[in-house]
């Protein structure tokens, strides 16, 4: 009797011990998940990155790549770099929606909503080969030419750096050739693609859409205007200054075929009188009417290339 008593409160005791064990391993389980939750929770990235589904319209591709202007571009237009660049797993996730969107769903959308998408890839490019290069290094010899901080410093930033789109490859060069300059005949789409440089049109801290795309580009167009390094009327020395990216080799030409006139400005040649004819639509009317009526020489500024940031 004494020995099945013994046995028993052995038995017990062992139940009591394994119990006692498993709790505190349940504990201790649930004290890992909970600290682990907190390192994780800690080491989130501080900007908020829509998780949505993939690509189907330029719409959404525009949604998700909100975030990058809203927290690093500036109301100014200038990038904070340095900051976007502890981004960059980020912004390389947006290029794995544009490698794999359909090119059959593409060729749905409206032209505005195809421009919307071109633009927003664009300078979601040039802000990664930035990022890439970030701080700009150059050399003794050619600080000479350029200051420190010039993107021209970035060896093949328009034709070497290569990104995929529906499968297909690109350069920055190769879509600004084939979609602006050539497909969508939408001069002031080039107000809106930005070179990361101090002359170049401001980044806007949003993205673009097709729906409101033509709103967007000409408050781009009036925010460059306004500045003295697109444009300024000198009228005591009775002269023009324009920005270099109106220079026929540049832009210049491709204002001709919407924006070319032989009533006004006659004193110009077809490209300049075409650009002209554009400007005069954002511009105060007392510039209009110098422009119309004054005798002046047109002049192109030179272009600064240090970086917008």
């Amino acid at each position: 009797m004494f020995k099945n008593i013994y046995f028993l409160l052995v038995v017990s005791v062992i139940l009591n011990f394994s119990a006692a064990s498993a709790l505190a391993d349940e504990q201790k389980s649930l004290e890992s998940g909970k600290n682990e939750q907190k390192v994780q929770k800690s080491s989130s990235p501080d900007v908020n990155i829509p998780k949505q589904a993939a690509v189907y319209s330029s719409a959404a591709f525009s949604d998700k790549c909100a975030f990058v202007f809203k927290n690093f571009v500036s109301d100014k237009g200038t990038v904070d770099y340095k900051q976007l660049k502890r981004k960059k797993f980020e912004l390389n996730k947006l290029f794995e929606d544009v490698r794999n969107l359909d090119p059959n769903e593409y060729q749905k959308w409206a032209k505005e909503d195809k421009i919307a998408f071109w633009i927003n890839v664009y300078n979601l490019e040039m802000l990664r080969i930035i990022i890439d290069n970030y701080p700009i290094e150059s050399t003794r010899i050619l600080r000479l030419i350029w200051p420190p901080d010039s993107i021209r410093h970035i060896q093949g930033i328009w034709d070497q750096y290569k990104f995929i789109v529906m499968d297909e490859q690109f350069t920055l060069q190769e879509v600004d050739q084939r979609f602006f300059r050539s497909q969508f005949d939408e001069p002031r789409a080039f107000f809106a693609l930005t070179y990361a440089s101090q002359s170049s049109p401001p980044l806007r801290n949003e993205p673009y859409y097709g729906h409101k795309l033509y709103e967007q580009l000409d408050d781009q167009i009036k925010k460059f205007l306004v500045n003295p390094i697109a444009f300024k009327i000198d009228r005591q020395a009775q002269k023009v200054y324009l920005s270099a990216i109106f220079e026929p080799l540049w832009y210049g030409q491709y204002f001709v075929n919407k924006y070319g006139t032989d009533k006004k400005f006659k004193d110009q040649q077809p490209v300049i009188r075409a650009v002209l004819n554009f400007i005069a639509t954002y511009i105060p009317e007392q510039d209009v009417r110098f422009l119309e009526t004054a005798n002046y020489k047109v002049e192109f500024m030179n272009y600064n290339w240090r970086l917008n940031e």
